[in-house]
């Protein structure tokens, strides 16, 4: 006879049973490299963060966190001491890396009689093929280089769940590297929708961008596709006196600042903006969005043109898959996407940016977009030159 769930009894665990404690190998891994941990996500200069010793990657460091459980990726604020060097690692987590003050080289192989050698200096932006060997060299002996990767480490270290296997499989990825003679050389290819298919980028702050209309305000922009990586990244340079459209996307996304002498990101997750979080930056700064519902806009409000550099998990949602590639992130939520328009924005965001332009003794120039503008018109097409 089947019995009826109201029938059944149900039986109760004895309350003397030991708790059974997940594993997480990324916690383990922190632990083990004893390197200090910044749980945050707005940072005005990453050149005065206080590290501490990390003589693994040649110096010191901090590893970075942004405050949500769900982790898609972290960063590594690294200093590599004058005339230092980081030990040769490879490993299961893809790794980008932007050099934020200093000069250098990177040693790159998977066979050590065929290792490959590129120079890398402040503003350099480069991607490590995935577990192929790497070394750092500062090659000042009187100052320190400092630099900043963005990492897969976290997610990955948790999938295998074994310290071992990621840091000690011998298994190379050919398809993403096979040690050719150009493959850290600068050179690239461009594609349509502004994206730049190239393994270094030797300056990246002044890159050649391309037309963002979706973004406005006479936005600039190019996608970056590196090392066969699934992490991707991008930059945008935005004009004086301008601002971008808020949008939302998957957790993660770091955004590193390479010009602009003022500027800020707002972020929030209600609809009445209450728990607005706003986040001054400057060069040298970094704010990272720390939510998936999390809305965020960022403002110029300096004398010079601003750009960012956006590193981020592939799979955190800003694309589509491959083959029906296209971004969410700057579609209208009234078409279904993850962007709010200019004229849909809450009134006091313009306000608060017209003061902070005014501290700055610079205009708005938003005039042709936002009607209640007190400034001037500006840009007025997809790109200002």
């Amino acid at each position: 006879m089947v019995m009826k769930g109201t029938d059944m009894k149900i039986a109760q665990t004895p309350d003397d049973l030991e708790t059974f404690d997940m594993d997480d190998a990324y916690a383990r891994w922190l632990e083990q490299e004893g390197v200090p941990v910044i749980v945050d996500f707005a940072f005005e200069d990453l050149a005065r963060i206080e590290l501490g010793p990390w003589e693994r990657k040649g110096g010191s460091g901090a590893i970075i966190n942004i405050p949500n459980d769900h982790l898609t990726n972290d960063s590594h604020l690294v200093e590599i001491k004058p005339g230092g060097k980081s030990e040769p690692e490879h490993h299961l987590y893809e790794e980008f890396c932007y050099i934020i003050s200093g000069r250098g080289a990177t040693n790159i192989w998977t066979d050590e009689s065929r290792k490959q050698t590129f120079e890398w200096h402040t503003g350099s932006f480069f991607a490590l093929p995935l577990n192929t060997w790497y070394q750092h060299f500062n090659g000042s002996g009187d100052e320190p280089a400092r630099y900043i990767s963005v990492t897969t480490a976290p997610p990955m270290m948790r999938l295998y769940n074994d310290l071992e296997f990621t840091f000690n499989t011998p298994y190379q990825f050919k398809s993403r590297f096979d040690a050719q003679s150009d493959y850290f050389s600068g050179t690239g290819k461009l594609y349509k929708s502004r994206v730049w298919q190239s393994n270094f980028i030797p300056n990246a702050p002044d890159m050649a961008l391309w037309g963002w209309q979706e973004r406005g305000a006479g936005g600039i922009n190019v996608m970056l596709e590196m090392a066969e990586n699934n992490s991707r990244s991008h930059m945008s340079e935005f004009p004086v006196g301008t601002y971008k459209k808020a949008h939302r996307h998957g957790p993660g996304a770091h955004l590193l600042i390479l010009s602009g002498d003022a500027g800020y990101s707002t972020l929030w997750t209600k609809d009445d903006r209450s728990d607005l979080r706003k986040a001054d930056w400057k060069v040298g700064g970094m704010v990272i969005v720390p939510g998936d519902d999390m809305f965020h806009q960022h403002f110029n409000t300096g004398n010079t043109r601003a750009r960012y550099l956006a590193i981020y998990n592939g799979t955190m949602g800003l694309y589509k898959p491959r083959a029906n590639r296209g971004w969410l992130a700057d579609k209208s939520v009234k078409e279904g996407g993850w962007q709010i328009e200019y004229e849909d924005e809450a009134r006091e965001n313009h306000a608060t940016f017209e003061a902070d332009l005014a501290a700055h003794g610079a205009t708005c120039r938003m005039k042709a977009f936002i009607p209640w503008c007190t400034g001037e018109v500006g840009p007025t097409s997809d790109r200002e030159t």
